[in-house]
């Protein structure tokens, strides 16, 4: 390894720090939505209001963007630098984490979903610029397995973060305490504004690049359109609404989680987080078993890592909820759910399409058994949407951009302005989950819908980039 990549492997593991942090609001939200729901006598589909804000908080951050750039005649990150904007981003969302202190005092839920949303805000920046990052600091053919290697990071958020607010709002399991307290979200929040601060600086003065070398990207235009707007690229727009769903059936299947295990298993609220856990774990299990193609070993030990790494993070899933005195043994099935996973993945052969195509047909039969069984049968099918989700942000954005050429930051802003598919969807779910609806388990029709528009797009996509002298099939060199 030459000083060049040592040096781009050294600022890589300060940018996927970043990740972290926006799993770990992301699925605590997940916990907040139940205690509010409770403590406020909140509908179904008001409590879905959380993750609501926090994800149009995405798309109102990436129109500013989008309209301050031409405003200014120069793109945003282009002018401050991308290291620059990722540290104003979290200082954004530290901001944002300081109004969670009013919220809890005064149990005020509109204070709250404001805080999420400036949270949100910070977030929007720091992701238009380290989607990107992540995918062009090393071989570009190795691009969405290395943005599954940063979502993997992102899913240790996710697997910790309920279980810390969790932790927070009820006491410790053996503590006996079962009584929500919304005055106890106050703590963990503030401490992750603090910490916000400390990587604002640690990002400022870090070797990330200021800017990102789209000359190779260009070269590989075969149309000669470089110069053309970029919703002109139809891989861009047609990915725009494939990151809306999948954003969407990832968080909504998550958020009404909660409100199934009530109905269906009459599971009390202090209960579910260790379940609500297991689905972001489930997405880390997937990712870091996508990212074993990114790794600099030899053939062989890849072969071996494809099997022994979803249950290394599986692992690392029931390590921290032992620490967390929950008790782990129900989980212990899931290993047998996980092989699906394991076959998924070798049969996608690296290639971002197929792999995408693959999980969303895998995504809808496990909604579907989900929907048709009961019990914790219906519970762990549910789960496993997390395992058959986890890849697809990093399949969708690397094929979305691809070939954008100059035209990337401006193509990240807007995939990135998709994500409020996550609150949108989640809303929809829980207006269809009323009594006099679909009801909450058949509610989940919504992200059948959601997976049949990603396998047209994994379909379409293909044929789309090899018009344009872009073919994965060819270039991905044995993928994982």
């Amino acid at each position: 390894m030459d000083k060049k990549q040592s040096g781009n492997s050294s600022s890589f593991y300060i940018l996927i720090s970043v990740f972290f942090f926006w799993g770990f609001v992301a699925a605590s939200n997940d916990i907040l939505i139940p205690v509010f729901k409770e403590k406020l006598n909140l509908e179904q589909w008001q409590s879905q209001m959380i993750s609501f804000a926090f994800y149009v908080a995405y798309t109102v951050g990436s129109i500013l963007y989008y309209a301050i750039s031409k405003i200014s005649g120069r793109d945003i990150l282009n002018r401050i630098g991308y290291k620059n904007g990722i540290a104003l981003g979290l200082l954004i969302s530290a901001i944002g984490t300081l109004l969670f202190y009013p919220a809890a005092e005064l149990s005020s839920f509109s204070i709250m979903i404001s805080g999420l949303f400036i949270v949100g805000l910070g977030f929007s920046l720091q992701q238009t610029a380290a989607n990107p990052l992540a995918i062009r600091m090393g071989d570009p053919l190795k691009g969405s397995q290395r943005l599954s290697m940063a979502g993997g990071v992102n899913n240790i958020g996710t697997t910790i973060g309920p279980l810390l607010v969790s932790y927070a709002i009820f006491g410790s399991i053996s503590s006996g305490i079962s009584v929500a307290s919304i005055e106890s979200v106050k703590t963990p929040y503030l401490i992750l504004g603090l910490v916000f601060v400390i990587f604002a600086a640690i990002f400022k003065f870090s070797s990330i690049p200021d800017v990102i070398d789209a000359g190779t990207e260009e070269k590989d235009q075969s149309t000669g359109s470089e110069n053309k707007s970029v919703l002109k690229y139809p891989q861009l727009v047609l990915g725009m609404i494939a990151i809306f769903l999948y954003v969407g059936v990832e968080v909504s299947t998550a958020s009404n989680l909660p409100e199934f295990m009530k109905q269906d298993l009459k599971t009390p609220t202090d209960k579910i987080a260790p379940f609500v856990s297991l689905y972001w774990a489930s997405l880390m299990i997937g990712r870091w078993t996508a990212s074993v193609g990114a790794f600099d070993v030899s053939m062989g030990f890849k072969k071996w890592l494809n099997f022994l790494t979803p249950y290394i993070a599986f692992a690392f899933f029931l390590m921290v909820n032992k620490i967390m005195n929950h008790d782990i043994v129900p989980f212990y099935v899931y290993g047998f759910v996980i092989v699906a996973l394991i076959i998924a993945n070798l049969l996608s052969k690296g290639n971002p399409a197929r792999q995408l195509l693959i999980f969303s047909v895998v995504g809808i039969i496990a909604l579907f058994i989900g929907m048709v069984s009961s019990g914790m049968v219906s519970v762990f099918a549910f789960i496993s949407v997390g395992l058959f989700c986890s890849t697809l942000w990093p399949c969708i954005f690397t094929l979305a951009i691809s070939g954008l050429g100059k035209h990337t930051n401006e193509g990240s802003s807007f995939l990135i302005m998709m994500i409020m598919g996550g609150g949108f969807i989640s809303l929809l779910q829980g207006v269809l989950a009323g009594d006099n609806l679909l009801g909450i388990q058949w509610s989940y029709l919504v992200g059948v819908a959601c997976f049949a528009y990603l396998v047209f797009y994994a379909w379409k996509v293909s044929s789309i980039l090899k018009k344009q002298g872009i073919d994965y099939d060819t270039t991905t060199g044995g993928g994982h």
